[in-house]
């Protein structure tokens, strides 16, 4: 897949990550009860990279979790015979916390009711809150996000593509074409 537009480079991404940062500590009047959890895989170095952003400003601390949802999925028996399963560590409780749910792009709303499912079974937080690098539309469910780095319309024949530097060794996101006969 080749890509036909660059959305985000590395600057754009890290202004969109400390904009989120000060929106998750506006709307929540600090960071008192905050965890960050990413969603496997992409969602987690930047949850990493918004919880630093918040520790700048704040001075304080937040506590980021991993969560795999794999198991959480509607369709994952079309996944593959032997999904991948990267692990979850939530290292905190969730009962009663601030919980700021982190992924790279928001699409159809399925991975994050996927993960509002698996935050459910670990215990009950007082809010669950998203937070997306990207916003392309096309939703299923009535979900949105209430953080977003940038909102890019799409047709449901491109494929928003988010580098970062621990997978990919570079920061960036793109825009390809799906080839026929390839779903995302």
């Amino acid at each position: 897949m080749t890509d036909k537009a660059e959305i985000m480079d590395e600057s754009a991404i890290m202004r969109a990550v400390t904009r989120i940062a000060h929106e998750i500590i506006e709307r929540n009047k600090g960071v008192e009860d905050v965890h960050l959890i990413g969603i496997q895989r992409r969602g987690v170095p930047l949850a990493r990279l918004i919880a630093s952003k918040i520790s700048d400003v704040e001075g304080k601390e937040v506590p980021v979790g991993i969560l795999d949802i794999t198991f959480y999925r509607d369709d994952l028996s079309m996944l593959s015979e032997h999904p991948v399963v990267n692990g979850t560590e939530i290292n905190f409780p969730v009962t009663d916390k601030i919980i700021v749910l982190v992924d790279d792009v928001l699409y159809t709303g399925r991975t994050a009711r996927a993960a509002i499912d698996a935050v459910m079974d670990i215990g009950r937080p007082r809010i669950i809150q998203l937070a997306i690098l990207i916003d392309r539309g096309h939703r299923e469910l009535p979900i949105r996000a209430d953080y977003v780095g940038k909102n890019v319309p799409t047709s449901r024949s491109e494929m928003v593509n988010v580098k970062l530097m621990e997978f990919d060794g570079v920061n960036k996101v793109t825009l390809s074409d799906i080839k026929p006969g390839l779903k995302k």
